[in-house]
């Protein structure tokens, strides 16, 4: 088995792309607000030109209709009420539905295919947090074993808000949160779950396997993942 889907907190919407690609399309997203819709049009054709996304060329072309209307009325703002009412309509379309609009298919212009969030440096911080986590998960149940039990401290199998890295307690977890820990098959589990009653639990994943007679070769991933409270 491989190692238990580690707890994710929420998300913000650009924390998967790398910081300068974020940024660039937070500012691309905000071009139609910041010049007051005067930028639209050319803000979606950009896209349309780079992604060649059906939608984004249809938006290009509503919104260049929509400039172009404001464009046609302009000579007459100065004498008719009514162009005005007209020109704060499509200057609402242009700065505000469009910005929205911008934000809301930023992601798909400029991390299309979700690529950037699994570039080797995001994977490589997502795996250094994780083992901070643990970590400090086990500091905390080493020092307050009670403490770690009230917060569910590798118990994957309750409903928990702790964030422990991905940690499995060998000796509390039932068999079907062991099968979660690395190399840990069902039959594994079983033997681990009938070794933990006749001794009382473990200390090590030493210990465990020795006691239990699971695979050598398991055993250094097993005490990555696995805790022992008592």
């Amino acid at each position: 088995m491989n190692a238990p889907a580690p707890y994710e907190p929420p998300r913000v919407p650009s924390d998967s792309m790398p910081p300068g690609r974020a940024a660039l399309s937070v500012t691309w997203a905000a071009l139609p607000f910041l010049t007051l819709g005067y930028a639209t049009p050319f803000t979606f054709a950009a896209a349309a030109l780079w992604r060649r996304r059906m939608h984004l060329v249809w938006a290009t072309a509503v919104y260049s209709a929509l400039f172009a209307g404001l464009l046609l009325i302009a000579p007459n703002l100065a004498t008719d009420s009514g162009a005005q009412r007209a020109a704060g309509v499509l200057m609402f379309l242009l700065a505000i539905v469009g910005c929205g609009h911008a934000f809301l298919v930023r992601r798909q212009v400029f991390d299309p295919d979700g690529l950037s969030g699994v570039g080797n440096d995001a994977v490589v911080e997502r795996v250094r947090q994780q083992r901070l986590l643990r970590a400090k998960a086990r500091d905390l149940a080493a020092n307050d074993p009670g403490l770690a039990r009230e917060l569910r401290i590798g118990r994957p199998d309750l409903h928990r808000q702790f964030n422990d890295g991905g940690l499995v307690d060998v000796n509390h977890a039932p068999p079907e949160a062991l099968t979660m820990l690395p190399g840990v098959t069902p039959e594994l589990a079983g033997r681990i779950e009938r070794a933990r009653a006749e001794t009382g639990g473990f200390v090590s994943a030493e210990e465990l396997s020795a006691i239990a007679g699971l695979p050598p070769a398991i055993t250094g991933e097993l005490s990555e993942f696995a805790i022992f409270i008592r």
